[in-house]
């Protein structure tokens, strides 16, 4: 362990998520999506909570900044785009891939010794152009691909086994088990297996906003102002073109976003702010403009975050209404995105 001593875990029970987001149509409220939001001051108190941030819950792909700095106290040497990469969740672009085959390089190893699925690109363009072209899934292709080309590497340079990398025992899981620990302040719950394979630790979305704040404002030459730098740098090789949390680190100075499956986000800024979002029906349009909501929250000018107010909601090709977050969770309006 880096740090203190972690909490208890969280416990595992039925969140309890509140509404956070009206679909208004016409202006008529026409749905409500549920979820929890957690907003933390630069000293790592909650300035603001709805619904429960402390159960137990999947932090999905959100999750992989802190494995990647798991990894880089491991002995992993990359920085720059590699090392962004390496906390990705990747739209399978060709530069995704090439980087990718870069680490399986440098490890020595090849795309058969990955152990993530196949699959097809996440980036919907790219998949498109794939299907068009014939091509087939891969496990180069699959979102998690860099990641999972640099836990090969880490364990290359530890001298552990490569074929069952992503059992939960394994020396590398067990490193990044405590690295999860340490950053979120507090014991895993439960561990389960993500859809690419690898280890899932279940922590609290207060948790989960602890560790990335941890690792925006962590100092110079640290392992995890390495990995902060690298993704704010090269948000594009972490996410992929056109991709909402790329898009907003280039419109927030200083901020580190990611997204995760089934609705989460989570993003700190260098002083230590943070905030992380759950949306209970996993839609990405609600995350969105909650996770913009809540960085009004935290203090960053809503005016840097209109294009992430939301898509308006359509009725006969013309705008007729928009996904809302709640009054309570966003007491500023966000500029209508054009």
């Amino acid at each position: 362990m880096y740090g203190s001593s972690p909490a208890d875990a969280p416990l595992v029970r039925e969140p309890l998520h509140a509404p956070v987001a009206h679909l208004v149509r016409g202006g008529v409220v026409e749905g409500i999506h549920y979820g929890s939001v957690v907003v933390l001051g630069a000293d790592g108190e909650v300035r603001f909570q709805i619904g429960d941030i402390e159960a137990a819950f999947h932090p999905r792909s959100t999750l992989k900044p802190v494995q990647a700095v798991a990894m880089l106290r491991a002995g992993l040497p990359l920085d720059g785009e590699l090392l962004s990469l390496t906390a990705a969740s990747h739209s399978g672009e060709e530069r995704h891939l090439a980087g990718a085959r870069r680490i399986l390089d440098l490890a020595g190893v090849t795309e058969d010794d990955l152990r993530n699925v196949t699959d097809m690109p996440y980036g919907s363009a790219v998949r498109d152009s794939w299907l068009r072209e014939g091509r087939s899934p891969s496990r180069l292709a699959q979102n998690c691909s860099g990641k999972h080309a640099a836990m090969l590497y880490t364990c290359k340079l530890n001298g552990w086994s490569l074929d069952d990398y992503p059992d939960p025992g394994h020396p590398l899981q067990k490193t990044i088990a405590d690295a999860v620990e340490d950053l979120t302040g507090q014991r895993i719950a439960q561990v389960t297996v993500d859809g690419c394979g690898a280890p899932l630790f279940s922590v609290s979305l207060h948790g989960l906003a602890r560790a990335a704040a941890r690792i925006t404002s962590a100092a110079p030459g640290t392992h995890e102002a390495r990995l902060a730098n690298a993704m704010r740098e090269h948000a594009e090789m972490a996410s992929g073109a056109g991709r909402d949390v790329a898009a907003l680190m280039g419109a927030v100075p200083g901020l580190l976003a990611k997204d995760g499956f089934e609705g989460v986000e989570v993003a700190a800024l260098p002083d230590g702010r943070a905030i992380a979002v759950k949306i209970a029906d996993g839609a990405d349009r609600a995350r969105v403009p909650v996770a913009a909501a809540a960085l009004v929250r935290a203090g960053v000018d809503p005016e840097s975050l209109t294009e992430f107010a939301g898509q308006p909601l359509l009725g006969g090709g013309r705008p007729v209404g928009s996904i809302r977050p709640l009054r309570a969770l966003a007491p500023v309006t966000l500029p209508t995105c054009a």
